[in-house]
């Protein structure tokens, strides 16, 4: 009968009191964010929301929140978190202002969508808190409202122009010149750098093993007068061009030249630094290092560096370089960091 008392007690307990703790927490930051200067009108944002099939006008800082914990693991230091946060709001007021983004009228109306194909992830709080789970959910939402409320209104501009802040998971160790992935002209704050840490990351390193006829039969279907010169495809693959991030920018595969993006997408592999290799049956091997285009911050670098003491502010200036922070308000109103 005793150790029935003791039992009801402690599922008392862990029932009752340690979700209050986890609420009263999650009510001193709704207080912080709730507590900003009133006398500004906050900036608001029209956000396509894809699931609903109807544009929805949020308040930014809120919107942020649910992009932040689409885009970065909320188990991410602080401060890679709050630099997350600068670049996701840069990227929405940027795409308010009509500086980038695809001229096609995906959403017509809306500065951007809850499609991370086309604009940023973005995560309602109650999938979130389901992902994280109970012990998690709720410890993991404060975190991310504090690093968009720490960092409220801030945004990263070149020249006193809003910048287009690419990132990505993780580069493999070395960030790209954005001209080296997509055609265009070089862009001074999105040059490559070292990006040291990423290989402790599950993200640095993937295999995908494909079939020999498989991969001809997928080449055949987007380039029909594709042919090898040999029967062994890896004896036609060429590597003709790399990137300083040693990522693959040209190839040529039998009679035809493909670009290392085309041929990524082709094969749906994490990014385009990839090496080919055979295997005992036959098989050939795809091996990639990194995780997404490479270009900007680099999510898993970000966290690293948050680790050996950089702030966000260090972070942001470090992978997009040459940049200011500055601070805007409703009323447009800047200041420089």
């Amino acid at each position: 009968m005793k150790k029935v008392c003791i039992y009801i007690v402690l599922m008392f307990l862990i029932i009752i009191f340690i979700p209050m703790i986890f609420i009263r927490d999650f009510s001193i930051i709704q207080q912080q964010m709730n507590s900003t200067d009133k006398s500004t009108k906050p900036l608001t944002v029209n956000v396509y929301h894809v699931e609903q099939k109807k544009i929805v006008k949020m308040n930014l800082e809120d919107y942020l929140i649910g992009v932040v914990a689409a885009e970065m693991p909320a188990s991410f230091e602080m401060e890679a978190l709050k630099a997350q946060a600068v670049a996701a709001r840069t990227y929405a007021l940027g795409r308010a202002a009509g500086l980038y983004g695809s001229p096609e009228t995906a959403h017509e109306g809306a500065a951007v969508c809850t499609n991370p194909g086309h604009c940023q992830a973005w995560i309602s709080k109650d999938a979130a808190m389901r992902r994280w789970g109970l012990f998690s959910s709720f410890k993991y939402w404060n975190k991310i409202c504090k690093a968009v409320s720490e960092t409220s209104g801030e945004i990263i501009e070149y020249n006193g122009v809003i910048i287009n802040p690419l990132f990505h998971s993780n580069s493999g160790g070395h960030t790209e010149n954005v001209e080296d992935v997509w055609e265009g002209t070089a862009v001074p704050y999105l040059r490559g750098v070292e990006s040291p840490g990423e290989d402790t990351f599950s993200e640095y390193k993937t295999e995908v093993v494909l079939e020999q006829k498989d991969m001809v039969n997928k080449l055949k279907s987007l380039y029909p007068d594709f042919r090898l010169n040999s029967r062994d495809i890896l004896s036609d693959i060429e590597i003709q061009k790399y990137s300083s991030g040693d990522r693959v920018m040209e190839m040529k595969i039998g009679n035809i030249k493909i670009k290392g993006t085309d041929f990524r997408k082709a094969f749906q592999l994490k990014s385009t630094n990839f090496k080919f290799s055979k295997l005992a049956d036959g098989k050939i091997a795809v091996t990639t290092i990194g995780y997404g285009h490479g270009v900007g911050m680099s999510q898993c670098g970000a966290n690293y560096l948050a680790k050996q003491g950089y702030n966000y502010s260090d972070i942001l200036k470090y992978y997009y370089q040459g940049v200011t922070l500055n601070k805007v308000s409703g009323d447009n109103e800047k200041s420089s960091k």
